[in-house]
């Protein structure tokens, strides 16, 4: 029972951090009908971002606190990757619009390339060692089951985040205006709605959310590399796709799904395989769940409601 507790908790840290980057998917998905691979490296340059801020204040500010230090960190670490994720739309998608579907897609691919080759000039190619401003010693134990602060903080962050989110898309007048360009733009924009502007800022929005979910991601493992974004965004695509892509509420589900399958299946692997295989395998459960919901369920757990595009 202390082995099943402890993997929940674990799986509910990993899979916070999997529905912010799948939320990123599925609202563009939504806007535009765009798979944007590029979004998971949004999340390394957040995370990469914020690790060169903390190393300057460690210079410059020695005496500063882990909160403010941290807070600072996220202040540059999220314009920068929303400037960035607007930059993409404007010069590598808003272009294709209207090109068949495999054009945008193929572009969202080299637009990831891209994006690590320039990380890895920037940054290199070695680990480096994420700052632990939050403490990662456990706290006093629950039913044998040990928690950190950073556990709690990406829970609760992720949490606040989320309903932040749906709160935006639900009750004001943007969120109206993406789900009117979400349904048909071309509509949307004939009642008055400026659709190039509502794209973008979904967009920025995403590109916001990949920047706190890759401080959270490092924070946790305590590394960063410049290749660290594509595990977790391909991870957090599979999410979207398990809870319905197209569906904040499908994102957030499939998010915290994939994290506990994937918790347990790492806790469990080696008596279900009699030793065949250890934790190090934990991967393959993300994508044993793509293929079972492409075959079974194409619409996900939670369907999709972004209607067909003519």
């Amino acid at each position: 029972m202390e082995i099943f507790l402890q993997q929940l908790v674990n799986g509910l840290v990993v899979g916070s951090v999997y529905a912010l980057v799948a939320l990123g998917y599925t609202m563009v998905y939504g806007i535009l009908g765009l798979i944007n691979f590029a979004h998971g490296d949004l999340v390394m340059v957040g995370a990469m971002t914020a690790l060169q801020t903390m190393l300057f204040l460690m210079g410059a500010a020695p005496g500063m606190s882990p909160l403010a230090m941290l807070t600072l960190s996220l202040a540059v670490a999220i314009p920068v990757c929303m400037l960035l994720g607007y930059t993409m739309e404007r010069l590598a998608y808003r272009r294709l619009r209207n090109a068949p579907r495999l054009a945008p897609l193929i572009t969202a691919i080299g637009m990831s390339f891209l994006l690590q080759t320039i990380a890895m000039i920037l940054w290199g190619r070695n680990y480096h060692t994420f700052p632990q401003l939050i403490s990662t010693v456990p706290l006093q134990p629950v039913a044998g089951v040990f928690v950190t602060p950073i556990q709690v903080t990406i829970v609760v962050g992720s949490a606040l985040i989320m309903a932040a989110l749906i709160v935006l898309v639900t009750k004001t007048r943007l969120g109206r205006a993406m789900r009117a360009t979400a349904e048909n733009h071309r509509v949307a924009a004939l009642m008055g709605v400026d659709t190039n502007l509502i794209i973008a800022l979904t967009f920025v929005i995403d590109a916001a959310l990949a920047a706190v979910a890759g401080v959270m991601y490092a924070s946790n493992y305590g590394i960063a590399h410049y290749g660290m974004g594509f595990m977790p965004g391909l991870k957090a695509f599979t999410a979207a796709v398990l809870g319905g892509i197209g569906n904040l509420g499908g994102a957030m589900l499939g998010g915290i799904v994939l994290g506990l399958v994937e918790s347990f299946g790492a806790g469990y692997i080696e008596h279900m395989t009699f030793g065949l295989l250890n934790s190090s395998y934990q991967d393959i459960f993300a994508f044993i769940i793509l293929g079972l919901v492409l075959i079974f369920r194409p619409t996900g757990l939670l369907g999709e409601r972004v209607s067909d595009r003519a």
